[in-house]
């Protein structure tokens, strides 16, 4: 059992599993991400990894920050997830070895964690109250998924709302907007993704920095999906997914408003949703957390997302969390545990 800065847990041989990329990885999942998401967005901040590990190789690992005495995921509004990573551990080894990381932080006295995944909430939710704190899991977001189920565009688009699919076809029809989708950094493509951002009725990027580094890294991987949508050469609309683990990311999306009855990012989205089903073969297209009604027109169903909050008894400085805690579970009922 043992504690090191993302920094130090990158370097670490024994956790190289963890920053590798493969049939079940996400970017979120990756100590490669976690550390450019410390570096970038969370300067400053204690941002560590506890990691436990059993003689046979199996090992969990809980990325954490630490903000005014309590523990927090590691994440910010580029994370999809911020849960326990695991390689080699059984279901028991896991529950063991989140066990053991939850006793190794009583120092803190509080934590927090979201979002998450149903079944990570519940490991974590357990591990902790296994482990003397008292804790409670509850509903935090929503994440809209789209699993393809071998369907080919075709089929998925022909179960499409036909106003979307109505949209699409007449402004394809006149032929005004040219779409691009770039596999690879270029950062030509990128100034234009920038510039479209800046122009769309979204507020300042909140890491461009960030952002602009992890295009880089998806696009030496391979991994890189950047759509851009042009009428008369100039960009009007712009979007960033990655590729990974038969998962398509949506991660950002943005249209200049002067451009809006061209319908571009609609037109865009289409011709990314495409290239990922057809092209890319993904299984699942994940559009993230955030229940916005527009992400209903393009995917099928919803996942809930969690957060993870327990408090040890005797840390008299998070009484008032663990007392709000307590009240909403006197208003809920018990059911989130």
């Amino acid at each position: 059992m043992y504690h090191s800065t993302i920094a130090e847990a990158l370097a670490d041989p024994r956790l190289s599993a963890l920053s590798a990329r493969g049939a079940a990885s996400t970017p979120f999942s990756r100590l490669d991400w976690l550390a450019l998401l410390a570096a970038e967005c969370l300067p400053g901040q204690h941002c560590s990894v506890a990691v436990a590990h059993e003689a046979d190789g199996a090992l969990a690992a809980l990325p954490y920050r630490v903000e005014k005495g309590a523990v927090h995921g590691l994440a910010n509004w580029y994370s999809f997830t911020a849960g326990p990573l695991f390689h080699g551990a059984t279901p028991a080894q896991a529950a063991a070895l989140l066990a053991a990381i939850a006793r190794s932080l009583v120092q803190f006295g509080a934590v927090s964690f979201a979002p998450l995944g149903e079944p990570e909430a519940a490991l974590l939710s357990t591990a902790f109250r296994r482990s003397g704190w008292i804790g409670a899991s509850r509903r935090s977001d929503t994440n809209h998924v789209l699993p393809v189920n071998g369907r080919t565009f075709a089929e998925y688009w022909a179960a499409r709302p036909g106003a979307l699919r109505e949209t699409v076809r007449r402004k394809r029809a006149k032929g005004r907007v040219e779409l691009r989708i770039a596999t690879a950094f270029d950062p030509a493509d990128w100034a234009a993704y920038e510039a479209v951002y800046a122009r769309s009725w979204k507020p300042s990027e909140g890491s461009p920095a960030f952002l602009r580094r992890f295009a880089q890294m998806e696009g030496a991987a391979g991994a890189l999906r950047l759509g851009l949508a042009l009428i008369d050469g100039q960009p009007v609309a712009a979007q960033f997914w990655t590729v990974e683990g038969g998962t398509a990311f949506i991660h950002k999306l943005a249209h200049d408003d002067a451009a809006t009855s061209h319908s571009p990012g609609t037109l865009l989205t289409a011709a990314l949703f495409e290239h990922v089903i057809d092209r890319d073969k993904v299984a699942l297209v994940d559009f993230g957390t955030g229940d916005d009604p527009y992400k209903r027109d393009w995917m099928d169903t919803t996942r809930p997302r969690w957060r993870v909050e327990a408090f040890r008894p005797g840390a008299v400085r998070h009484w008032p969390g663990l007392l709000r805690m307590a009240a909403r579970r006197l208003v809920h009922g018990p059911a989130s545990d």
